[in-house]
């Protein structure tokens, strides 16, 4: 439940007067039960044509897991009317596993979902700290599933996850998808006729070393860390449309004269019909790698990705029916060799996932959710992400021999929750 506390402003200050403040402590409980299973194997299974054996190998696992339907986190947030339209605010959110108790954390902080203070008035509002990216929330509000659960899309699974060396999940690994510290960000006031928009900063806090000959030679430290990102948007009635692009460093040589840089672009939107409400997003992500003098011999090290979501929710009676089809695809064929389990050209991947909510409540819901993942050309992305799955692909025996002679591998993925979700 819900508890604004009117004043305490003014108790904390030892009686100074603060107009109309509040503070609201809120908060999501989400758990559930979870199956996770994974094929991994070959189109001719057995002794295959190289002479060589292929058998399918399976990993299963069954967990008590949290953030299925939206992620376990506590809250507080306040705000001050400063008058004239204007106000100050902060929020405070901490995620954590409900399913041990275990709090989430970024570093060793405790508020690792969000944590800003914001002035906000008639030309829009300042807001500091760590927060969404603008590249994120098209991801998050453009899938019926919001980004999490045994539906996520494999986009979302791609770019919020890591992998080993080799996978493409490792070679388009982004500290900054969902969340960026150290930002500032600018957000257009809602009085726009429908027009909303975010610019965002995020500062990497490297030192800087004058003359720079004193930098120490030590990888990713220089420029890695910081992100620059917009997002605008139109909604009315139904509509709501969005186009977004983010550049994170993620990498960075000072004296090997090379920067890494993941950029992301995405356009998405729904619309409501009344019976059924639509969902569409296409994504573009390129790892960049700006060489001042690449060595001659030496692929660019650059990846590129494309991916697309379809997807539709169905309200019946105080439930809600959830379904999407993800594909991506990734050329690797520029990536620095990693070993021999570098990944084959085009890996690609695809989902589709199914789900039911149940509105007990406002505040009260129950939830199923499966979802079935196909992976072709080791792109193994996973039917969960860590905490909740921690099921992967197994090789099998002679497989990365097999995979550089036949350039075919594929993979399944299955995954389904069942489980309950509280607001307060």
């Amino acid at each position: 439940m819900k508890k604004s506390v009117l004043a305490l402003a003014t108790l904390a200050t030892g009686g100074l007067a603060c107009a109309q403040s509040s503070i609201t402590i809120f908060g999501i409980v989400d758990a559930g039960v979870s199956y996770y299973q994974t094929r991994s194997g070959y189109l001719d299974t057995g002794i295959g044509s190289d002479g060589l054996a292929h058998p399918r190998l399976t990993q299963s696992q069954t967990v008590m897991s949290t953030g299925n339907a939206l992620g376990s986190r506590l809250g507080f947030r306040g705000t001050e009317d400063l008058g004239g339209g204007w106000a100050g605010s902060f929020w405070l959110e901490a995620g954590f596993a409900n399913d041990t108790g275990a709090g989430f954390s970024l570093n060793g902080l405790g508020f690792n979902r969000r944590s800003t203070v914001s002035l906000s008035g008639p030309i829009g509002e300042l807001r500091l700290g760590r927060d969404y990216t603008p590249t994120f929330l098209n991801d998050n509000i453009f899938d019926p599933f919001a980004t999490v659960g045994a539906g996520a899309s494999v986009i979302s699974m791609l770019l919020g996850g890591s992998g080993g060396p080799g996978t493409i999940n490792n070679l388009i690994a982004n500290p900054n998808y969902v969340r960026a510290n150290n930002s500032v960000s600018y957000f257009l006031p809602a009085t726009l006729g429908g027009l909303y928009g975010q610019l965002m900063y995020g500062m990497g806090e490297n030192l800087k070393y004058d003359p720079g000959t004193n930098t120490p030679d030590t990888l990713n430290t220089a420029r890695t860390g910081r992100y620059l990102g917009a997002r605008v948007g139109y909604a009315s009635g139904p509509l709501d449309i969005a186009v977004s692009h983010g550049a994170s460093t993620v990498g960075d040589d000072y004296y090997g004269g090379l920067t890494k840089r993941l950029d992301t672009s995405n356009i998405g939107g729904t619309y409501d019909f009344g019976m059924v409400k639509l969902f569409g997003e296409y994504t573009h992500i390129a790892v960049k790698n700006d060489w001042v003098n690449q060595p001659l011999g030496t692929p660019s090290g650059d990846v590129k990705a494309d991916g697309y979501l379809l997807g539709l929710t169905i309200p019946v009676g105080p439930g809600q029916i959830r379904a999407s089809y993800s594909y991506l695809s990734a050329d690797v064929s520029e990536a620095a060799p990693i070993g021999l389990g570098q990944d084959l050209p085009k890996p690609t991947s695809d989902k589709l996932s199914l789900g039911y909510l149940h509105n007990l409540s406002k505040r009260t819901a129950l939830y199923a959710t499966a979802g079935i993942t196909r992976n072709r050309h080791g792109a193994a992305i996973p039917p969960a992400l860590p905490p909740n799955g921690t099921v992967g692909y197994t090789s099998a025996p002679n497989s990365q021999l097999f995979e550089q002679r036949s350039g075919y591998r594929a993979d399944m993925g299955y995954g389904y929750d069942v489980g309950i979700r509280h607001n307060f």
